[in-house]
């Protein structure tokens, strides 16, 4: 019982931080799609819709599933250059 309360108190702790997270990779998103974009349209067009989706998702409070697509944004990034 005492860890399950434990877990409990450090994920409701947690979550704050998450949703600071979300805006970092935003920016870091559109700080790369300003000064070094994908050559290839279909990534670029990818990375935007994955870019709008994680930041619906910040707005709505599910900052978990914000830093995933976030995530893949920055992968597909990374991958294109």
């Amino acid at each position: 019982m005492r860890r399950t309360l434990m877990f409990v108190a450090a994920v409701l702790i947690s979550l704050p931080l998450w949703a600071m997270h979300c805006p970092q990779d935003m920016a870091k998103i559109d700080a790369l799609l300003q000064s070094d974009p994908p050559s290839d349209p279909e990534v670029l067009a990818k990375v935007k819709e994955l870019r709008a989706e994680g930041e619906a998702l910040h707005k709505a409070g599910d900052h978990a599933e914000s830093v995933k697509v976030l995530g893949e944004a920055l992968d597909l990034l990374s991958a294109s250059e």
